[in-house]
């Protein structure tokens, strides 16, 4: 099949169905995998069986067909579920769109058959350490018809789950950015759960090396090809992991008040459930988490609007949708980060001191949603859609972090 048939959407409620036993299946471990902070195999296994993996691919291929927007729904949904489970695979959703893009070919189609099988992609491009603004130190060389991988990654996101990871590296012999696709369980391969943040513990993060990695051509992808709106997909995964803590935030309070049995004398009724002003604080964050979800699931639309006039091959629609892109996920995640961390802080105005019981670890939604918002400082984001505003200044759709050009 050489064809390129579009994901334009399908019945968001069957599609949901389908995943929605699972989901709940997820959230009645996740406490317990938060406290002895214990990776998500199982329930990615679950997810990988059940072909979720393959949600964007196209029907005429075994995919689901789900547009973007779909997609992110789902993965809000999941993220209610457990906030690490869409962090965890955001390198494979990202190199599905990757694919999703790139012209019709034989190999195209090997990728959809793979996604379709239940194979997942994880992620290898930052590294760190003692490298510069800009550098790529991981390298690949070739070597007789094939090529060799050597490096190392940090923020390995998803790649303890998958069978394949997406990896940034540089070629030795003419200093090409490109796209290595590496076999993860390759003897070469060593990866560490080492990821030492607060929150979001159990992504299957951490550090990735590769010593003498085999390649094939084919499996080498020139950096150039790579879609346009990529940066602001990366970004919508972690506005839809904020507002999965949101929803979650807001199921779990509803919960504790309903059930709470303790109330104060300088309270306004006889029941928690009751209490005006306890009512107040749980509608208003009911309210935020509302607001934060409809700005990721708005912010989802120039993606959808830039994958189809990519394949239509409409220059100027897919320019002018890739800029949408970034501003919109770049306002979104302004505003989304600041509903989330307040709800996920005020929760605990509703409850008594037995709300920040370890045993609740309701704590752990704060930690996530400051975790997950720390990516991609928005404070860049906010200057760059007033630069957008003000002077007309296109947003940058790859960037890059190391140590500055003027350090040591």
């Amino acid at each position: 099949m050489t064809a390129s048939p579009l994901s334009v959407g399908t019945d968001y409620e069957t599609l949901a169905n389908r995943f929605r036993p699972l989901f709940r299946k997820i959230a009645a471990g996740t406490l317990e995998r938060e406290q002895a902070r214990e990776l998500p195999h199982e329930p990615i296994r679950w997810l990988k069986q059940a072909g979720f993996g393959a949600v964007r691919v196209p029907i005429e291929y075994g995919g689901s067909g789900a547009s973007i927007g779909q997609l992110f729904q789902l993965l809000i949904e999941l993220a209610e579920a457990d906030s690490n489970i869409p962090q965890a695979l955001r390198g494979h959703f990202a190199f599905v769109e990757d694919r999703l893009n790139a012209s019709p070919s034989p190999e195209r189609g090997a990728w959809f058959a793979r996604f379709v099988a239940g194979e997942l992609v994880g992620n290898g491009w930052t590294e760190v350490g003692a490298v510069k603004l800009g550098e790529i130190l991981t390298r690949i060389t070739p070597h007789g018809d094939k090529y060799l991988l050597n490096g190392a990654k940090y923020y390995s996101t998803g790649s303890l789950f998958a069978d394949w990871i997406d990896v940034y590296a540089q070629r030795s012999d003419n200093g090409a950015d490109v796209i290595a696709l590496v076999h993860a369980h390759h003897p070469g391969v060593t990866q560490s759960d080492d990821w030492d943040g607060f929150g979001q513990r159990t992504t299957g993060s951490g550090t990735s090396v590769y010593v003498d990695v085999p390649l094939s051509a084919e499996h080498v992808i020139p950096f150039e090809t790579r879609f346009k709106y990529q940066t602001a997909f990366y970004q919508l995964v972690l506005l839809a992991v904020l507002a999965g803590i949101g929803r979650a935030v807001e199921r779990d309070i509803a919960q504790e008040v309903r059930e709470r049995k303790r109330v104060f004398s300088h309270g306004n009724a006889e029941t928690a459930s009751g209490d005006a002003q306890i009512l107040q604080v749980v509608g208003q964050i009911s309210a935020q988490v509302y607001a934060a979800e409809a700005l990721t699931l708005r912010s989802a639309e120039p993606l959808q609007r830039a994958y189809v006039a990519r394949l239509a091959e409409d220059i100027e629609a897919e320019r002018l949708a890739n800029i949408d892109a970034e501003i919109e996920t770049s306002k979104a995640q302004v505003v989304v980060s600041e509903l989330i961390l307040r709800a996920t802080s005020d929760l605990f105005n509703a409850l008594g001191a037995s709300g920040v019981s370890v045993s609740k670890a309701l704590d752990r939604h704060w930690r996530n949603a400051r975790t997950a918002a720390s990516h991609n400082p928005w404070i860049y984001k906010a200057r760059i859609v007033g630069d957008w505003a003000v002077n007309g200044t296109a947003p940058l759709y790859v960037w890059q972090i190391g140590n500055s050009l003027k350090a040591g």
